[in-house]
């Protein structure tokens, strides 16, 4: 890279964008790192714009007014409960952006190649560079100057990154948007493989390792196309073998694969920035897709491959009823109660609860009680899903307390209140060696002295498993709204 400033400025990106990740760690430091990723996005922008990207400011400025406006349209209309949806279809444009970037750097090879052709002219450029060769080569801008003057090894490099960025791209562009699908309801949440399964993702992959290697021997174009049709297929069929329960990690995984697309991107562009941007949101995708999986008592490879393994027989039968309780029911156990905990879920965020239940922590607080959040790895459909909620409503960060702080607090709890949770407060995981979650830790929510369920109704979930701590004699069902139960409770607590 040629430009001195931008090579200053793409460093100072990449510091805050470092900062950035390290302070979305904790909620307290969240704010504050969202802005560093804001500003160094800024100055990466401004950089390349008055570096590489110098001389097509129209095109620029077009691009980036229109993605200001879609952008800020997203941000005001979609609701917290749709964010992990929107960052899966994200996700698919990183995809779709190295396929483009991919199939142009092509492009520009056979350009290049020709017009040094039709000049007479050897390219590659050869290790014994030619004045005449040097002066052809000044006539390129952009893009096809950083290639008229690479040699054959340098070229050969170009090609297998931009094979990897095709490839990598077109799995994630398919595969999100599946996981939007699902995520969003669109698509069914259960797990769908065609016959053949998992020879069918073998098969796609082997041959696509066969089409990447005719290319790089000069097979021609053809192959890069052929190569991306079966990669889209992989992406799709992949995500279509995930179970809704493992989606949480899915959209984790597709963060990872969009990170190494846009590895790929940089070093195809010769753009040192996307390289450590590239690196850093892939590795970070990785390793919190194995934490999920930990948390869930998943195998990683297992989970990314499509299901491999699961249940090895029928889960156990759950006897007994479901016993409802009414708000005046509940409302007396936490006035007697000395010690709450309060297990929120995605039905919280479906139902914009999080300010109701701020306001009964408060109320609660107020009389001397002990309140408490049990925050498992997984709640919700995103990571850090239910942390944003009770943030935004304001909820002390240390009564916010994560799974392994709080799990064995609960044999001395009066009260526990389960905000519309299922899989991760689901005694089976430790029950049923049969249960799709068997072996998954979860909150031990069923040793507390009584137990509240805010639902709608009796359904099972979005993974559709069956929660034997529903029929536990500990344990009442408070059905209806979460937000309109919650608040029916703040008037009758004093």
């Amino acid at each position: 890279m040629d430009f001195g400033f931008t090579i200053a400025a793409y460093a100072v990106a990449a510091v805050l964008f470092i900062l950035s990740l390290g302070g979305l760690s904790g909620q307290e430091s969240a704010k504050r790192a969202v802005w560093y990723g804001i500003a160094g996005m800024a100055i990466a922008v401004l950089a390349t714009l008055i570096g590489p990207g110098a001389g097509l400011w129209l095109v620029s400025l077009i691009m980036i007014a229109g993605g200001a406006v879609v952008g800020y349209q997203l941000a005001t209309k979609v609701q917290m409960t749709q964010m992990p949806e929107l960052v899966a279809i994200m996700h698919s444009l990183v995809g779709l952006a190295a396929v483009f970037v991919g199939f142009n750097a092509d492009i520009e090879l056979g350009r290049v190649a020709a017009q040094f052709a039709d000049a007479g002219l050897p390219f590659p450029r050869p290790e014994e560079v030619t004045a005449e060769g040097v002066a052809f080569a000044k006539q390129f801008t952009g893009f096809a100057a950083i290639v008229a003057k690479k040699t054959a090894v340098e070229v050969s490099i170009l090609k297998v990154e931009l094979v990897l960025g095709i490839w990598i791209g077109a799995v994630t562009f398919t595969g999100s948007v599946i996981a939007y699908g699902k995520l969003a309801g669109k698509v069914d949440s259960a797990a769908t493989k065609l016959p053949g399964g998992h020879i069918l993702n073998a098969a796609a992959a082997a041959l696509s390792l066969v089409l990447a290697i005719m290319y790089l021997s000069g097979s021609g174009s053809w192959t890069l196309v052929v190569l991306t049709l079966l990669a889209l297929f992989i992406g799709y069929h992949l995500i279509m073998g995930i179970g809704g329960a493992d989606m949480p990690v899915v959209v984790s995984m597709l963060n990872s694969y969009s990170g190494w697309a846009a590895a790929a991107i940089g070093f195809s562009l010769g753009n040192d920035l996307l390289i450590v941007v590239g690196a850093l949101v892939g590795s970070s995708g990785a390793i919190l897709s194995y934490i999920m999986c930990k948390a869930m008592n998943r195998s990683f490879v297992s989970v990314i491959l499509g299901g491999f393994g699961g249940a090895g027989g029928p889960a156990a039968e759950v006897e007994g009823e479901q016993v409802p309780i009414d708000a005046d029911g509940v409302a007396n156990a936490l006035n007697e109660a000395d010690s709450v905990i309060i297990v929120p879920g995605y039905g919280m965020a479906v139902a914009q609860a999080q300010q109701a239940v701020s306001e009964l922590t408060n109320k609660l607080r107020a009389q001397g009680k002990e309140v408490r959040f049990a925050i498992h790895p997984v709640a919700g459909r995103l990571p850090g899903h239910m942390n944003v909620l009770l943030a935004e409503a304001k909820v002390p960060y240390d009564i916010v307390l994560e799974m392994e702080e709080i799990n064995d607090d609960f044999p001395d709890t009066d009260v526990v209140i389960v905000i519309g949770s299922n899989d991760i407060v689901n005694p089976a995981a430790q029950d049923d060696p049969n249960s799709p979650i068997a072996g998954m830790p979860v909150l031990e929510v069923w040793k507390a002295k009584n137990v509240f369920v805010s639902k709608r109704g009796q359904g099972t979930g979005y993974s559709g498993i069956e929660n034997p701590l529903f029929y536990k004699d500990n344990t009442r069902m408070f059905y209806g709204d979460a937000k309109d139960s919650v608040t029916a409770l703040l008037s009758k607590i004093g």
